[in-house]
């Protein structure tokens, strides 16, 4: 389908996720055709797995007036870069990683130029901005979605589409097994752990990690006995939650760095909304999820989306498998019922797991990445000889 017979990608990503995600994909390309040469945006991971960077994701994004003009700037700068190094014919195709607003205009530079353009993780189209995917139809050469619904909503649109699997089961694994964990942070296996997983960002810790700690004291009365553990993410400095967790008469152990190990040994979690609840999802371990947004944001989300649940383990569930709770439903004693639903009741926490399962069965079998490079490197013309 490409007649190109460079060995040069653009590859683009405008923040740490699709870095992330990127680093993975190029390794996996160059571990298949070592000859590739890649370059465009990315961050560590990409530059990690040898992509050559002509801006770092480090300025793609701002928060406040004065950041975003400036961040704005920047996007028009990368913009005219990236154009003029596709309008000179040198690459084989782009890699386009999800980040819409930008990827979406480069795709229609892709496509005046006759350089396809592959885009790797889909906007959320399913949420809202549906008109989006005409855009897609006309620039994208293909799509390459993680969640399994998202193939249908692009066949349907006659967008050309393939679902592989979702990178998460590449990615998510825990250091250690469950026991090594639960010795490790210095757990009874035979007394109930619960994570709190208030988030990365410091305005979801300032407007969650209260309310949930709140709630583990409720469950500790009810059970008599509970552990909780707190990963820190790397983006938080811990001296902060160790400040926000005042005499910590609970014995919160905080971890940094630790996630997944954690995820792996709790029996249930109370958790911010985002990515991490398809990656709790993964370890099958009951969750709470909450959030809490400005009402005006939320009203408007109301009318502009298209989903009824905000939880993504519930979106790719297509019901909720877990509670949600959302602004004024984020209350301690909401929370702790709900984990206690599953922490005194194991009947209940078996059937939570099993759907679960399912949901982790829907996103693939371990070889992701692997395939979809391998899916990509079939839609340029990488002969197999060429490794």
């Amino acid at each position: 389908m490409v007649s190109s017979d460079s060995d040069q990608i653009l590859i683009v990503a405008g923040e740490a996720s699709g870095d992330l995600h990127g680093g993975h994909l190029v390794q996996a390309l160059r571990t298949q055709h070592p000859q590739l040469l890649f370059e465009g945006v990315g961050g560590k991971h990409m530059q990690e797995a040898g992509v050559s960077t002509l801006y770092d994701i480090s300025r793609m994004g701002g928060m406040g007036l004065f950041e975003f003009v400036n961040s704005l700037w920047h996007h028009m700068k990368v913009y005219r870069t990236l154009s003029r190094e596709i309008a000179k014919g040198k690459y084989r195709a782009a890699i386009l990683i999800n980040y819409p607003f930008f990827n979406l205009k480069l795709a229609k530079v892709c496509k005046q130029w006759n350089c396809p353009a592959l885009f790797y993780i889909s906007p959320q189209v399913w949420a809202s901005r549906k008109g989006r995917v005409n855009t897609i139809r006309e620039t994208v050469s293909k799509m390459y979605v993680i969640l399994p619904f998202e193939e249908t909503i692009y066949r349907n649109a006659r967008v050309p589409v393939e679902y592989l699997g979702h990178p998460f089961i590449d990615i998510v694994r825990p250091r250690v097994s469950r026991e090594e964990a639960l010795q490790e942070f210095g757990l009874d296996p035979a007394v109930k752990t619960v994570g709190l997983l208030p988030g990365s960002r410091m305005s979801e810790i300032n407007y969650l990690l209260d309310d949930m700690v709140a709630a583990a004291r409720i469950i500790q009365e009810e059970l008599g006995q509970c552990q909780f553990l707190l990963p820190v993410a790397d983006s938080i400095d811990p001296k902060l939650i160790r400040q926000k967790l005042g005499d910590n008469l609970l014995g919160i152990k905080t971890l940094t760095g630790r996630n997944y190990d954690v995820m792996n040994c709790s029996d249930a979690l109370i958790m911010a909304s985002g990515s991490s609840t398809l990656e709790a999802g993964l370890f099958t371990v009951p969750m709470v999820i909450i959030y809490r947004i400005h009402p005006l944001t939320h009203f408007i989300a109301r009318l502009i989306t298209h989903i009824t649940h905000f939880g993504l383990i519930n979106i790719v569930a297509g019901e909720e498998v877990v509670p949600e709770l959302l602004n004024e439903q984020v209350t301690p004693e909401r929370i702790a019922a709900e984990a206690l639903k599953v922490l005194k009741d194991p009947e209940q926490a078996h059937a939570v797991r099993n759907r679960l399962q399912k949901v982790r069965q829907s996103l693939g079998t371990p070889g992701v990445v692997a395939r979809i490079a391998r899916s990509m490197a079939d839609f340029m013309n990488l002969s197999p000889g060429s490794q």
